[in-house]
């Protein structure tokens, strides 16, 4: 039931914002991405640049994470590392990144309660610290095209395990768009919209369009 005196122009504390998420990039890696079946995986580096460029452009923390990168998997991939120039990449042994003491205390120490996560495979590297972080009190929203599982069963599985253990399913263009939410926020305007034109496809090329006939300052 609605309280009218209590309705106002005003967001949703369940919102993205840039003060209270931190986004966890699990194992995009070169073997990692040879499995992955559920998907077009050009699209998914796309997706996953598209939201590493999203953490950048609002200062959103971001700890990277790889899996068995010297011995088994390789090294992170190179697009999403040239992102973060410099940044820490933490690797594991353990395929449940929620296991890994400095995994966690690195997403403990930006003291944000919204876990944006990504990676592959979705059935295991995302279900498991999806499921531990869930468990301890944090809210997860997984980036699904920004992930990939060994078929199309399996990550759609893991999905709805996720999901019906309460995590929230999103894109990596919704994050963006919900980390803006104000095309009046001229700060971060443009850099949101070069964002658009390179990686969101035919959107991006209707902003491109749009401020060729309407100007550089066109609404996204």
């Amino acid at each position: 039931m609605v309280d009218f005196a209590r309705v106002k122009a005003a967001p949703s504390a369940d919102l993205l914002t840039p003060d209270n998420a931190v986004m966890l990039f699990v194992d995009h890696q070169p073997q990692m991405f040879f499995g992955v079946g559920s998907g077009d995986r050009t699209s998914i580096v796309n997706s996953t640049v598209g939201l590493a460029k999203a953490a950048r452009a609002f200062d959103i923390p971001v700890v990277l994470t790889t899996v068995a990168a010297e011995s088994f998997s390789g090294p992170l991939l190179p697009q999403l590392a040239e992102v973060f120039p410099g940044h820490e990449v933490l690797d594991r042994t353990s395929m449940n990144a929620w296991e890994d003491a400095a995994v966690v205390e690195a997403v403990k120490a930006t003291g944000r309660t919204k876990i944006v996560l990504s990676g592959l495979w979705t059935e295991v590297c995302l279900v498991m610290p999806a499921l531990c972080a869930l468990g301890q009190g944090y809210e997860v929203y997984v980036v699904a095209d920004a992930s990939g599982g060994v078929s199309p069963a399996a990550h759609e599985h893991a999905l709805q395990r996720m999901t019906a253990a309460g995590a929230v399913p999103v894109t990596w263009l919704q994050v963006l768009l919900e980390l803006q939410r104000d095309w009046a926020r001229q700060e971060t305007y443009g850099v949101v919209t070069d964002i658009v034109k390179e990686h969101a496809g035919a959107y991006g090329i209707g902003v491109v369009y749009a401020q060729s006939i309407l100007g550089a300052h066109a609404v996204g």
